[in-house]
């Protein structure tokens, strides 16, 4: 499969750079599995960086809420429409498996449909003043407009159209104007997502996309003097260089996760040994709500452990272009040799391998490993891959701190039907999210969504959430009789 670039106006970037047929520097982008060349796309320069920020700057989005909403539903039942084409894209350039791009697929569309949505509600609310003994007879009123400046987004490789679609569809339904840097690896789903708004009537003044180096442009990216606020998805190291550098503009950094699943004495063993397996190696593990640890009471751990096993050793996985692959490759080799080398580590350190740990390139199978402890570096880090450590407690309060014990607060899972154990974990999890008898990562497109700690700075992602985020609140205030 090739694929071609469009010029909108807009600058791509692949993964290795080389010449495209025009002679111009290009940058190719590989199938993770394959190792071939599926496309290449060109490589921004700085001052080309310096130019679409200008030109972002210097329109001013006029569509009214009906039209905004008329375009992210169009381009809804585009994605609808194309999804074969879509999925097709994003598992050539990710290497997930057509299951799982194909579902991707569909959350793209969700996005856009609760985008529209959002578009039609009045975001406005109204304060009487006569409330108080001093109170005057008047109405304050609120309205949420754009931002003065431009909105720049990073997006990560793991899902290479959704997360470009949170990042666009809530600039687009608040009349923002958004720079957009997908992932080096994974630039062509950004592209198309870009086309099929563009074909449902976006202005492409309001979203430009560009790559490059990051070694040349990143900087300006954050630091640009058009720049009024800065949207990151990706790992913490960067994330924090963002935050030194960006200075006086707004950030929601969206970062990593350590997400345990909790599994209680009193858990359904079945039930909770798929949501673990389906939590640790959809998405080929690469999500950060991926399940990172298992932690287990030491009660059932052994018969969980087994079911664990079993499930893991039954998930396909292989060639993602194969629609009975239930995982594919993870983004490259790079990648899979960490994970190895991580669980080569624990092994070394006392763990036991029960499955798995075998590469072939970026193709890193499913991984089990059990007699681990929280300090090894495959629990203690985040492991982004399809790699399953089992961590046992003895009581509630072992494992809110084995849950709290890390430097990530984004998500988890419980696996119990005790309500007394489900208060103190809501309570006392310092993460963002509790999901009882789910994976961690479980959420609609549109609620609220982030962490704390390293996970992020406590900004919420979501439609809803990063429509806020994408505002700023007027006041004013009229007499009222």
């Amino acid at each position: 499969m090739s694929h071609t670039v469009r010029n909108h106006g807009m600058r791509l970037m692949g993964e290795t750079v080389g010449t495209d047929r025009t002679g111009n520097r290009a940058i190719q982008v590989f199938d993770p599995f394959t190792r071939r060349v599926i496309g290449s796309v060109p490589k921004a320069t700085l001052a080309e960086v310096r130019q679409v920020f200008a030109a972002a700057q210097a329109y001013k989005p006029k569509l009214t809420r009906f039209e905004r909403a008329n375009i992210l539903n169009k381009t809804a039942a585009l994605v609808r429409e194309r999804t074969a084409q879509v999925a097709a894209l994003i598992s050539s350039e990710s290497g997930l498996c057509l299951k799982d791009a194909t579902y991707e697929a569909g959350r793209v569309a969700d996005v856009l449909v609760f985008g529209a949505n959002e578009c039609l509600k009045d975001d406005g609310q109204i304060f009487s003043c006569d409330l108080t003994p001093h109170g005057k007879k008047r109405r304050v009123y609120t309205q949420r407009d754009p931002l003065l400046g431009v909105i720049t987004a990073i997006t990560p490789f793991n899902h290479p159209m959704n997360q470009v679609a949170h990042k666009v569809v809530p600039s687009i339904a608040t009349n923002n104007r958004m720079v957009l840097k997908p992932s080096e690896k994974v630039p062509l789903s950004a592209l198309l997502f870009a086309d099929l708004l563009y074909e449902a009537g976006l202005p492409p003044e309001m979203l430009s996309i560009v790559t490059g180096d990051p070694r040349e442009i990143a900087d300006e990216l954050i630091t640009n003097e058009h720049v009024n606020l800065v949207t990151f998805t990706g790992g913490v190291g960067i994330g924090k260089y963002i935050a030194s550098k960006a200075g006086y503009r707004r950030m929601v950094l969206e970062l990593g996760g350590n997400d345990p699943i909790i599994v209680m004495e009193d858990a359904d063993l079945d039930e909770a040994s798929t949501l673990a397996v389906q939590g640790s190696y959809k998405n080929s593990g690469q999500r950060c709500t991926a399940v990172k640890r298992m932690l287990v009471h030491q009660s059932v751990a052994a018969r969980f452990t087994d079911l664990v096993v079993d499930k893991t050793r039954a998930w396909a996985f292989g060639d993602p272009s194969d629609p009975a692959t239930e995982m594919g490759t993870v983004i490259d080799e790079e990648a899979a040799r960490l994970f190895e080398s991580r669980v080569n580590e624990a092994v070394s350190q006392g763990a036991r391998l029960l499955a798995g740990n075998q590469r072939d390139g970026a193709l890193y199978s499913p991984t089990v490993i059990d007699h681990v402890r929280p300090e090894m570096t495959v629990a203690m880090e985040e492991t982004f891959g399809p790699v399953s450590p089992i961590i046992t407690f003895g009581s509630i309060e072992e494992a809110i701190a084995l849950c709290n014990g890390t430097a990530y607060g984004l998500s988890s899972s419980v696996c119990t039907n005790r309500l007394d154990y489900i208060t103190r974990f809501v309570a006392e999890l310092q993460v963002g999210s509790v999901n009882v008898r789910e994976v961690p990562g479980y959420r609609l497109e549109l609620t609220p969504f982030g962490g704390i700690k390293d996970s992020g700075l406590g900004y919420k992602e979501g439609v809803q959430e990063a429509m806020k985020s994408f505002t700023n609140t007027k006041t004013y205030s009229l007499p009222w009789a």
